[in-house]
């Protein structure tokens, strides 16, 4: 017989902000996982609501909160969370959005049967009216694939921190998640995708983005961070604004 797989510690990186309506629910995704072996590390991000006595009432010895002094962002936020991780795997959990029960034990399954170093799942969008769209991801992506379009949801991405090493999100406002799978990917052929539904991203919750604004960021994402000329962020910038409307 094969021996079995080793359940390996994964760190669940969730940051916080002002999320006391749904902080609760979604802490219990993590903790009602059937893949036990688990720490939740959540940073919160100087709240002003009830968030800290909400964690405080479900904390046990799986979950590590860290309260940062002041308002830094959400990339500060998660950067922070993986410094402290002794995981092998890093996985990460907005605090507003969900996983499904099962959503590790299939994951970290099929990343150690496939040695994948860096693995999405699709996941389905979700609002206080019921369930959404399905955002399907296709089966991998490239370093070049993902600068036309960002196809690894964050809900659903975990990284092998023990073959790749901690690697650490840029510090900017927004696409800091795009910026480390980018990094990622110039450190490996692929990403991969588990292909089932696995994570529910929440619409509602006052932390998502118009399309002018996402479009703004994602330009000076290419200009800024990426450090593209005109032409180069235009040619992306079209491919980007095309796969938008197509994943929409």
């Amino acid at each position: 017989m094969p021996d079995p797989i080793k359940k390996e510690l994964v760190s669940v990186i969730m940051p916080c902000y002002n999320s006391a309506e749904y902080i609760y629910e979604s802490i219990n995704s993590v903790l009602n996982q059937t893949y036990q072996n688990l720490e939740l590390i959540i940073i919160d991000d100087a709240s002003t609501d009830e968030s800290i006595n909400i964690i405080k009432s479900v904390i046990d010895s799986r979950i590590k909160l860290i309260q940062l002094p002041s308002n830094s962002g959400a990339g500060v936020s998660r950067n922070r969370g993986i410094e402290e991780a002794a995981g092998r795997f890093i996985a990460f959990l907005d605090s507003d959005d969900l996983w499904l029960p099962n959503k590790l034990e299939v994951q970290i399954k099929d990343m150690q049967e496939n040695n994948h170093v860096l693995s999405y799942t699709h996941y389905q969008k979700f609002s206080k009216e019921g369930k959404g769209k399905v955002v399907t991801s296709p089966a991998t992506v490239t370093y070049n694939e993902l600068l036309y379009c960002n196809v690894i949801g964050c809900l659903t991405a975990v990284y092998d921190a023990q073959t790749l090493g901690k690697q650490f999100m840029p510090l900017i406002r927004k696409r800091q998640d795009m910026g480390l799978w980018l990094k990622i990917l110039l450190m490996c052929d692929k990403a991969h995708c588990c292909p089932q539904i696995l994570a529910e991203y929440r619409t509602d919750s006052g932390m998502t983005q118009n399309k002018v604004n996402a479009a703004k960021h994602q330009w000076k994402f290419y200009r800024e961070e990426l450090n593209f000329n005109f032409f180069k962020s235009l040619q992306y910038f079209i491919g980007y604004a095309i796969k938008g409307v197509i994943r929409k």
